[in-house]
């Protein structure tokens, strides 16, 4: 170990660290392109309402869901270098697709131009025809941006354990995954800017660019450590400090820990409990993710391109960011310092956080006073749930042998995309019937479309809590799976 300790390392880890970083980031900021331009820049074009909105993004959250159950099996099917390269490949060149809609549209019914689609009569045959086609083009667009992003987090955290050795590999984790977050930032700063001074179509296609440029930089510096020429042998060394004990554990994990068949995982109560807590909650931060820049847009007139609006959403996921960072203590503190076993603990963190989103229901009532109260309320809500989602994925290890968590993983992610696929399909369908009727619709006071957000805030407020009293009641106490 002093040898290792006084060589002096090329630290080439943390470039390709850094790399992950970046394509973290900009996976984020490739999935907000469409929700911080549709409202006022795409819908105007192509005459959509709330529903065809609500189509998209639902169908997306669903088969996003599904390709992730995919995903980590063709990263290790194609390898690390390989495999990173064709996600994404294929996610860049979605976005960047994006950009085509409008002129197939445009050519698929007669038009000369762009502006000829936007001046088509609002409600006419002509219209709906023009809305159907391109609701169609995007959500093709949408779908292979989907099955590329899955494949961003799996080959990231392969990458992670090439490169670092087991005492770094949170760290590196944490480093990489807070790409999420800057792109949450950076998206509203940057996207409605690009999309207001070169048009939405050049929003999406610099966006998807930089993913063609983070290629490049991969096929030039990846490759694996001992075969590296940015990587020296202290380095080396260092990587692979615990590969002996590494191979001796694995093969007494093999000799001791059977796997689950993928059938008999849903004979246990633990699986439903995990399949609960995501269909629950996982469409709560999809809807904000996607329906905050147009719910800032209807109900205050701050289009998505205004320092408004741009303030609102970065204030939002600024409070996401910051706040959600104390998820991972809390369960912590219960156990180092009350005693409890990590599932209990864990439990009594997520009832708190499950408290959070009860803020929801105040939202809208004090939206009359300042749109910076939804954004704050929405931002705590959204930290409540990064903070209980960080939790739910853990109690999976609570449960569960090693061996059988990405099959649990992958079915949970799936009960919640189809959760997203409601609430955002429902959402879009809710928003435009309230709008056509008008002061007929009412709901706590609200009328019209604004009675259609207050419903959706009073679901998301307790999915939360109810989730939880029914993962309660289904593993009251710490029980885990035992396999003969």
């Amino acid at each position: 170990m002093n040898s290792i300790k006084t060589a002096k390392m090329s630290n080439f880890r943390w470039v390709i660290c850094a790399l992950l970083f970046l394509a973290t980031t900009v996976n984020y900021m490739d999935r907000q392109v469409l929700s911080l331009t549709w409202k006022d820049f795409i819908a105007p074009e192509f005459h959509w309402n709330d529903n065809d909105y609500g189509t998209i993004t639902g169908w997306f959250s669903i088969f996003y869901a599904v390709a992730n159950l995919f995903a980590g099996k063709f990263v290790d099917w194609m390898g690390t270098k390989k495999g990173y390269l064709i996600a994404i490949f294929v996610w860049s060149t979605g976005a960047v697709m994006h950009a085509g809609c409008g002129w197939v549209a445009m050519q698929m019914e007669g038009y000369d131009s762009i502006e000829a689609l936007r001046l088509v009569k609002a409600g006419s045959d002509a219209a709906v025809a023009i809305a159907t086609v391109s609701v169609w083009l995007f959500l093709s667009c949408r779908l292979i941006l989907a099955a590329g992003e899955a494949g961003n987090f799996p080959a990231a955290i392969k990458v992670t354990a090439e490169y670092f050795p087991k005492k770094d590999r949170a760290f590196a984790t944490s480093i990489f995954n807070s790409g999420a977050s800057i792109g949450a930032l950076a998206a509203p700063a940057t996207i409605p800017l690009l999309a207001r001074a070169l048009g939405w179509e050049m929003a999406f296609i610099i966006i998807g660019v930089l993913g063609y440029v983070w290629m490049a930089l991969w096929i030039w510096l990846y490759d694996k450590p001992s075969k590296n020429k940015f990587v020296n042998a202290a380095e080396v060394n260092y990587i692979n400090q615990d590969e002996a004990n590494e191979n001796e554990a694995t093969e007494q994990q093999e000799k001791e820990e059977k796997t689950i068949g993928f059938f008999k995982c849903f004979t246990f109560r633990q699986t439903w409990s995990f399949i609960v807590g995501k269909f629950m909650t996982d469409g709560v931060w999809w809807f904000f993710l996607f329906w905050a820049p147009a719910y800032f847009s209807d109900q205050y007139g701050y289009t998505s391109d205004s320092a408004m609006a741009i303030a609102l959403i970065f204030t939002l996921y600024a409070i996401v960011t910051v706040l959600s960072i104390g998820g991972g203590y809390l369960p912590t503190y219960f156990v180092d310092k009350k005693g409890m076993n990590p599932y209990l603990g864990r439990m009594r963190a997520m009832l708190i956080f499950a408290c959070f989103p009860l803020l929801g229901l105040i939202a809208q009532p004090m939206g009359a006073y300042s749109a910076w109260w939804p954004a704050i309320i929405i931002g705590l809500l959204g930290a409540g749930h990064q903070a209980w989602s960080a939790n739910l994925y853990s109690t999976i290890g609570d449960m569960f042998p090693k061996s059988t968590i990405g099959t649990i993983t992958g079915v949970g992610s799936m009960a919640g995309g189809i959760g997203s696929f409601l609430i955002n399909k429902g959402s879009g369908v809710l928003f435009t019937y309230a709008e056509g009727q008008g002061s007929a619709f009412t709901f706590l006071g609200f009328e019209g479309k604004p009675a259609g957000y207050m419903i959706i805030f009073c679901i998301c407020a307790v999915a939360y809590l109810v989730g939880w009293l029914i993962m309660k009641a289904l593993v009251p106490q710490y029980k885990p799976i035992e396999v003969d």
